[in-house]
């Protein structure tokens, strides 16, 4: 049995067994399934990060391990971006396996995709400027500068976590 260990929320996840965390590969590939058609790869990174971000909001446990970085045009998971960089688009996702995806996290996935599926990149990545889990990871370096500072699970659960208290609060 191997540990997976995240230091940024103390996430365990066994492997071994048949437990074990999916990747942002595994995310990524779901996408694309769902999705149908090719995505930019800013698209794609955007879609990862509010998978992730949901995810942490509705169940507490993240979908995958890997950090996200908080680059000038948005959240990035550099183990994706290693990948498509130099893209125009990206048409398929061979590195992950939609089948390693529990059911409710396929069903989180769709929920983003219902929701964030159809905006364009642009507006996706000026909505995560907007976002307090990019602006805390962000702050304090100048308009457009280079970070590789991670976005935090932490402060993800924090925020999207408050905004569907602050939802369920309302109704």
């Amino acid at each position: 049995m191997s540990i997976v260990y995240d230091a940024s929320l103390l996430v365990l996840a066994q492997c071994g067994k048949g437990i074990c965390m999916a990747s942002t590969h595994d995310v990524a590939a779901e996408i694309l399934r769902q999705y149908g058609r090719p995505l930019s790869p800013m698209k794609l990174q955007k879609l990862v990060y509010y998978s992730q971000a949901w995810q942490l909001a509705w169940t507490g446990k993240p979908l995958f391990a890997e950090p996200i970085q908080a680059w000038a045009m948005g959240p990035v998971v550099p183990e994706l971006y290693r990948l498509h960089r130099g893209l125009y688009e990206v048409t398929d996702w061979p590195s992950g396996s939609p089948d390693d995806l529990t059911a409710d996290e396929r069903q989180a996935i769709t929920s983003v995709m219902c929701t964030y599926g159809e905006k364009q990149a642009r507006w996706l990545s000026a909505r995560t400027h907007e976002e307090e889990p990019w602006l805390l990871a962000r702050e304090g370096l100048p308009e457009g500068a280079s970070s590789n500072r991670e976005i935090t699970q932490a402060s993800m659960l924090r925020y999207y976590g408050g905004r569907l208290l602050a939802r369920h609060l309302a109704t």
